[in-house]
């Protein structure tokens, strides 16, 4: 033990649903006392910076329930059980988008937040897209748009992406643009 992990004394389920599962932990801190914590465990997810023949960045824009407001966000969407993250990239970009692409990088995973969650969201970059069909799931509404990085970039500064994954998306087109022009 380095002095700062935590061991996990009892775990008790509180809730199994379709996308997340809700566990309530009792852990032995490092200093020998007890504390809860509560996480919740996800099959991981993908995320899909999409840039299309004009340079623009693909968005969808949706009602994200939580938030009780529409934003707009890069494709993105969960594993399906034993999915590999790049299969899945490609699956979720032409299902919320309808493009396909010839090829995809990976540019990053991360955790999206680590207090509570174990969700691991892979990050792709494409824009060799081809243009196809949507195939959005039957409780799934969604609009498709495409910003400018200026665009992109003035949408978060006014709260119209606001999300995490998106956030860095902009990020990440905004460097690539600077050292392209280098």
């Amino acid at each position: 033990m380095d002095g700062l992990t935590e061991t996990k004394k009892r775990s008790k389920e509180i809730f199994k649903g379709r996308i997340v599962h809700l566990f309530l932990d009792e852990v032995e801190l490092p200093n020998g006392k007890s504390s809860t914590r509560e996480v919740v465990k996800h099959p991981g997810a993908v995320a899909i910076i999409a840039v299309n023949k004009e340079g623009k960045l693909l968005l969808v824009r949706q009602y994200r329930y939580p938030l009780d407001q529409v934003i707009y966000e890069i494709p993105a969407g969960k594993l399906e059980p034993n999915e590999d993250p790049d299969d899945s990239a490609m699956r979720e970009l032409e299902e919320e988008t309808g493009y396909r692409c010839e090829k995809m990088e990976k540019v990053a995973s991360f955790y999206s937040s680590p207090g509570f969650s174990d969700e691991l969201l892979h990050v792709y970059f494409t824009d060799t897209l081809i243009e196809g069909k949507q195939h959005l799931d039957p409780d799934e509404f969604l609009e498709l748009s495409a910003a400018t990085v200026a665009g992109a970039e003035k949408m978060v500064a006014e709260h119209q992406i606001y999300d995490a994954k998106s956030v860095y998306a902009v990020q990440f087109l905004k460097l690539r643009t600077l050292q392209t022009k280098k």
